[in-house]
């Protein structure tokens, strides 16, 4: 894939489905480098890097998430359409779940195949209302809810220059989930497996399952052990159950 959009972390791609997958709230590519080492050789397993972080920090993070969705559809549209012969998956954690969900509804009204599967984890259904004002958060706050969440160590958040480079990134991001309201709208054809941890601070069960409602296929619920970034704790078992999820569906119609 030579879009500046997706970057690739192992040597050679698989010979299985595509897997792409989207990142956390102010999370980079590189969030998903074991994942894809995980499940190298079964599986393409390719992840977005969105504007404002790494090689790409220069560039002017997004603030809303429906521009964001629409620009990684339009770039993921042409580079599935140039292997139309290989299936293809989304996998997006919190914010990226979000992402993954929208871009799939953007790609589903063009001619490409529906994902095989969406796994949308450590995020409440799109309809489910928060009603914390994320958009809202001073930068102080904003260190204070990733450092609550986990996933980033409170020494490195306490560093002013780490500061200065992620906060860019985190600002648009929580800006643009903050602001992220459900429209309505027809539910997927693609199966979804819906992950979550057992101690997840943003997502409990109900509000997981919320996700059955939008999708006429196949839906599974998978819960591990951990909180909000369960994942980086149990990658071997995420790569089961995306390989389980991808070897078990079939592409919808």
């Amino acid at each position: 894939m030579n879009s500046t959009w997706f970057r690739r972390f192992t040597t050679a791609a698989g010979d299985g489905p595509r897997l792409v997958c989207f990142p956390h709230a102010g999370g980079s590519a590189t969030a998903y480098l074991k994942l894809a080492r995980a499940l190298a050789g079964g599986f393409d397993v390719v992840a977005v890097q969105y504007p404002g972080r790494q090689d790409r920090y220069e560039e002017e993070p997004f603030t809303a998430l429906a521009p964001l969705a629409e620009a990684v559809a339009g770039e993921l549209a042409r580079e599935l359409a140039a292997d139309p012969g290989r299936p293809y998956a989304l996998f997006g954690h919190s914010m990226g779940a979000l992402v993954a969900f929208e871009t799939a509804r953007l790609l589903a009204r063009g001619e490409l195949p529906s994902p095989r599967r969406l796994f949308l984890s450590g995020r409440s259904g799109p309809a489910v209302r928060d009603r914390t004002r994320y958009d809202l958060f001073d930068d102080a706050e904003i260190l204070a809810d990733v450092g609550r969440l986990g996933g980033t160590d409170r020494a490195v958040l306490d560093d002013p220059e780490i500061q200065e480079m992620v906060l860019p990134a985190l600002r648009g991001d929580y800006q643009a989930f903050g602001t992220y309201r459900w429209r309505g709208g027809e539910p997927l054809t693609a199966p979804m497996t819906v992950l979550i941890g057992d101690h997840d601070p943003m997502v409990a069960l109900p509000e997981a399952e919320a996700w059955r409602e939008h999708t006429t296929g196949d839906f599974d619920l998978r819960v591990f052990p951990g909180g909000h970034f369960y994942l980086f704790d149990h990658v071997d078992a995420v790569a089961r159950a995306v390989t389980g999820g991808l070897l078990a569906g079939t592409a919808a119609p």
